[in-house]
């Protein structure tokens, strides 16, 4: 019987903590319990309206001339989606997002799936790259089909100091491609403040042996701050994509594994993992 149980306990998969922001991380959290993975959550990305949505009217008013609107996260299209001006139709160009989550929210804010492009749910990897390769036919042909520099809108969001939130590697591609590129904060992403008891449960988390998981190295760096005395060298991680691995690693994180993008391969690895 003890045996038995040792046995159970080594199979068993390790606590994931899910730092999303806190719409996002309920969700996921639930999709990996339904799939054997334990989990909790611990939001480290908060999410907040821009001090004055107004702004983006103007840019709601250029829409039509776009050749796509690109958005960087389900947030962007909650954010952007709501400040539609009364009376503005649906727009009727294509719309762009890296992963699931975006292309669900685009979905259920009206925008027609015929056109929205977006990696599928089973893709290995949910970041600019996949989309690049299922628009850049797209993108050239309109290119050498226009008289003048047809244009793609990126909706995405900026930390509390106005900073843009994200990567460029798309709008660089874009603009190499003979596109003109712009951008337009929807939203806020700012350091979540937390409180001593939370500060106290970061700490038994690293101590127990717990797993964060990051989509977003953002979330890790919010942490730290937080958490200044962290004992990193004890932490362990799980990252969605090379390129947050490689930052945490940097940080110095005694362990780091790298698990899927998607939900169902990402329970899959997450249990074979010792």
């Amino acid at each position: 019987m003890a045996l038995a149980s040792a046995i159970s306990a080594a199979a068993a998969p390790c606590r994931v903590i899910v730092t999303r922001p806190a719409r996002e991380a309920q969700t996921w959290a639930d999709a990996l319990q339904a799939r054997g993975v334990p989990c909790e959550t611990f939001p480290l990305i908060e999410i907040a309206a821009l001090p004055e949505p107004s702004a983006l009217e103007s840019v709601w008013q250029a829409v039509p001339g776009h050749l796509a609107l690109m958005f960087v996260s389900a947030n962007a299209v909650r954010f952007f989606m709501a400040a539609r001006p009364a009376g503005l139709p649906m727009p009727s160009c294509r719309a762009w997002s890296t992963g699931p989550g975006t292309r669900a929210a685009l979905l259920a804010a009206g925008w027609p799936e015929g056109l929205i492009d977006s990696p599928d749910e089973d893709a290995p990897q949910f970041d600019s790259e996949a989309l690049w390769v299922l628009v850049a036919q797209r993108v050239q042909a309109a290119v050498a089909a226009s008289p003048s520099r047809p244009s793609v809108l990126i909706v995405r969001g900026a930390d509390a100091r106005g900073q843009l939130a994200g990567r460029d590697w798309l709008a660089l591609q874009l603009e190499s491609a003979g596109l003109q590129v712009l951008q337009a904060v929807a939203y806020v992403r700012q350091a979540p403040e937390l409180t001593p008891a939370e500060q106290s449960r970061a700490r038994q988390a690293v101590r127990e042996g717990r797993a964060w998981l990051f989509s977003s190295s953002e979330a890790a760096q919010h942490l730290v701050q937080a958490c200044p005395d962290l004992p990193l060298a004890q932490a362990r991680a799980l990252a969605t994509h090379p390129r947050i691995a490689q930052r945490l690693q940097q940080a110095g994180w005694g362990r780091v594994d790298l698990v899927p993008a998607a939900v169902d391969a990402q329970a899959e690895s997450i249990k074979s993992l010792a």
